[in-house]
C-alpha cells in the first residue's frame, strides 16, 4: 500500500489465543469427522452381513408412506411400538436422498450406531478437560465400538429399541452442558419436550430415561431436605422430575390422539411377567448382557467364519463388560454427590431394565435381548464417567509427600503400574479395533425371501397374499413393483388381514387385484396352502420355486375374501 508516496507494508497479524483455540477445534472436528465416516462404513458393512426381514421392511414402508403425505400414516396398523418419532424420520430423509430400497435400514442402522457411539463418548466426558476427558470419552466410546456379530440383528438392523437411546443421550447432554452454570428454567420444559417426543415412538424410554430421572431426582431432593442444603439444586431437580413425569403421561396418550385424528393405530405394549421362570430369566439376562457387550462366549460362531477367533474376540470384550459392572457398584457410593445427576440416573436405568427384563415374558430367549439394548449405551457411558478419569492419583500424591528413598521408590511403582496399565489398554484397543475390522469384513447376505421376490418379478404377478415374514420384506425388495398383503388365521382356519406393521388399504379390492398365495419357503406361516383353499378355493395353477409353493386364481382373492 502507498501512502504519501512510500510503500508501507501491511503489519503482519499473529494468531492469538482465539486463533489457537479454533485452530485446535478444527482439528478435533476433523478427527470426529473421519473417525465417523469410519465408523460408519464399519457397522454399514457388518449389516449387511444379516438378512433384512419384515420387521424393518414394514418401517421402511411406513416412512415412505409419510414422505409421500401421509403423514399421521392413516389406515396403517403399527406393531407395539411405533418408532414414529424415532426411526421412520430418519428413514424419510434416507429416502428423499436415496430411494426406496432394502439399503434404507442398513444406512439407518450404521447411522444410529455411529451416532450412538460419538454421543456416548461426548456424555462421558462431560466438562472434563484435557487426559481425564480424553480417556473418559475413549473407554466409553470403546466398549461399543465393535459390537458382537449375533448381536448384529438387535444393534445394526432394523429398529430394536437401539435408536431410542439416540434423542436420550441428547436430552442428557443438556442437562449435563446445563450442570454447571445457573439453573436455566427452560432447560427442564426442554427435557420435558424431548422425553415426550420420544415417547411416542418408543415407551421403553420410561425405563431408560423417564422413571430413573423421577426416581433419582426425588431421592436426592429428600435427601437435601433432610440434610437442610441445595435449595437452588432441589427446585432444579424438582422440575427435570415434574417435566420428566408430565412427558411420561402426555407420551402414553399421544398415540392415542394420533388414532383418534385419523392415524395409525398402534398394539398395546406387552408387560406380562412370569416370576415361574425367574431362574431361566435370570440366566437368559446374564446372557444378553454379556452379548451386548459383545462378551458372550454362547453366540460365537452363529454367523461369522472363524469361531476361534471370535472366541478371542469375545474374551477381549470381557473387559467392558466387567468395566460396566464396577462402575455401577461405584455409582452407588456417588448416589447422592452434589452435582452429579448423571451418574446415579445410569446406574438407576441399567437396573432397572434389567430386572424388569429378567421378570418379563421376554426373557425366554436372547432373541428378546432387544429389550433392553439402551442398557449398553447407558452402561458404557456409565463407565467412561466413573473409571475414565486419571489413573494413578493416589500415587502421584504419595510420591510428593515422600522424601529420598521413599519418593523414588513410589515413583518406580507409579511408573511401572502406568506402563503395566498402557500395556493392558494397548492390547485390549487392538483387540476391539480387530473385532470391528473382524464385523466389516462379513460377507454380505440378501435380504430375506428375495428369491422369492426375483420369481414373482419373472412371472409378473404383482399383487398377492403371504404370511406375514414374507410380504412386506418381498414388496420392498421389489421397490413396491409387487405388492403383498400379510395374512393370518382367523377363528375358523381361514385367511384373513393381519393387522401388524401393515396397511389397511393393501387389502381393498378396489384398489389392489390380489391373484396369488405363497405358501412354504423359510418363516413361512404353517399350514398356508391348506387354509388358501380353504378360504379361495382349488388354484388354477400351481408352482414350486426355492422351495416356496405359489398359488395362482384367475379372481380377486380380496373381493372374495372382503
Amino acid at each position: 500500500m502507498t501512502v504519501g508516496g512510500r510503500e508501507q507494508q501491511a503489519p503482519s497479524v499473529t494468531a492469538g489465543p482465539a486463533g489457537r483455540g479454533g485452530a485446535a477445534y478444527a482439528k478435533w472436528a476433523a478427527v470426529v469427522a473421519a473417525a465417523a465416516a469410519v465408523l460408519f462404513f464399519c457397522y454399514w458393512r457388518q449389516s449387511l452381513s444379516v438378512p433384512l426381514s419384515s420387521d424393518g421392511s414394514g418401517n421402511v414402508l411406513q416412512a415412505w408412506a409419510m414422505l409421500h403425505g401421509n403423514l399421521l400414516l392413516h389406515n396403517w396398523w403399527v406393531s407395539d411400538v411405533s418408532f414414529y418419532t424415532t426411526e421412520l424420520p430418519q428413514y424419510m430423509l434416507i429416502e428423499f436422498f436415496a430411494g426406496l430400497g432394502t439399503w434404507v435400514v442398513h444406512i439407518g442402522a450404521a447411522m444410529t450406531y455411529t451416532l450412538l457411539v460419538l454421543l456416548a463418548a461426548a456424555l462421558a466426558k462431560g466438562r472434563a478437560r484435557g487426559r481425564e476427558g480424553l480417556g473418559r470419552a475413549l473407554l466409553a466410546g470403546g466398549i461399543m465400538l465393535a459390537p458382537q456379530l449375533n448381536a448384529t440383528s438387535i444393534l445394526l438392523l432394523s429398529p430394536d429399541h437401539t435408536g431410542t437411546t439416540v434423542p436420550l443421550l441428547v436430552i442428557w447432554l443438556l442437562i449435563d452442558r446445563s450442570a454447571g452454570s445457573r439453573p436455566r428454567w427452560y432447560v427442564p420444559l426442554l427435557v420435558g419436550l424431548g422425553f415426550g417426543w420420544t415417547m411416542v415412538g418408543d415407551s421403553v424410554v420410561l425405563l431408560t430415561g423417564i422413571i430413573p430421572l423421577v426416581a433419582v431426582c426425588l431421592l436426592r431432593v429428600g435427601a437435601g431436605l433432610v440434610r437442610k442444603k441445595g435449595a437452588a439444586s432441589r427446585w432444579y431437580e424438582l422440575s427435570l422430575a415434574g417435566a420428566a413425569a408430565v412427558a411420561g403421561v402426555a407420551g402414553t396418550f399421544a398415540p392415542k390422539l394420533i388414532a383418534a385424528l385419523g392415524g395409525f393405530q398402534q398394539w398395546p405394549v406387552g408387560s406380562d411377567t412370569d416370576l415361574g421362570q425367574l431362574q431361566h430369566g435370570s440366566w437368559v439376562t446374564l446372557q444378553a448382557f454379556l452379548e451386548l457387550f459383545g462378551a458372550n462366549f454362547a453366540s460365537t460362531g452363529n454367523y461369522g467364519t472363524n469361531p476361534g477367533l471370535e472366541v478371542v474376540f469375545v474374551a477381549l470384550h470381557l473387559a467392558g463388560a466387567i468395566a460396566v459392572v464396577c462402575a455401577l457398584v461405584v455409582a452407588v457410593r456417588r448416589f447422592f454427590r452434589p452435582g452429579e445427576l448423571l451418574v446415579p440416573t445410569f446406574a438407576v436405568a441399567v437396573v432397572i431394565n434389567l430386572a424388569a427384563y429378567m421378570i418379563s415374558t421376554h426373557a425366554q430367549d436372547l432373541l428378546g435381548a432387544r429389550e433392553i439394548a439402551g442398557v449398553l449405551p447407558l452402561g458404557a457411558v456409565l463407565a467412561g464417567r466413573v473409571l475414565g478419569g486419571p489413573l494413578g492419583l493416589a500415587t502421584r500424591s504419595a510420591a510428593r509427600s515422600a522424601t529420598g528413598a521413599a519418593a523414588e521408590r513410589a515413583g518406580r511403582m507409579r511408573r511401572a503400574a502406568r506402563g503395566g496399565l498402557l500395556a493392558a489398554l494397548t492390547v485390549l484397543g487392538a483387540g476391539y479395533l480387530a473385532s470391528l475390522g473382524y464385523g466389516a469384513a462379513q460377507a454380505p447376505v440378501p435380504a430375506a425371501n428375495e428369491p422369492l421376490a426375483a420369481w414373482l418379478t419373472a412371472h409378473r404377478l404383482t399383487d398377492g397374499l403371504a404370511g406375514y415374514w414374507q410380504a412386506n420384506s418381498t414388496t420392498l425388495e421389489t421397490g413396491r413393483r409387487i405388492l403383498v398383503a400379510a395374512v393370518t388365521y382367523d377363528a375358523a382356519g381361514t385367511l384373513a388381514p393381519y393387522q401388524w406393521e401393515t396397511d389397511d388399504t393393501d387389502y381393498d379390492p378396489a384398489l389392489h387385484y390380489a391373484n396369488f398365495v405363497v405358501a412354504g419357503g423359510p418363516s413361512g406361516l404353517p399350514g398356508m396352502q391348506g387354509a388358501a383353499e380353504r378360504t379361495f378355493g382349488k388354484p388354477a395353477q400351481s408352482y414350486q420355486a426355492d422351495g416356496y409353493t405359489i398359488m395362482v386364481w384367475h379372481k380377486n382373492l380380496l373381493a372374495q375374501n372382503g
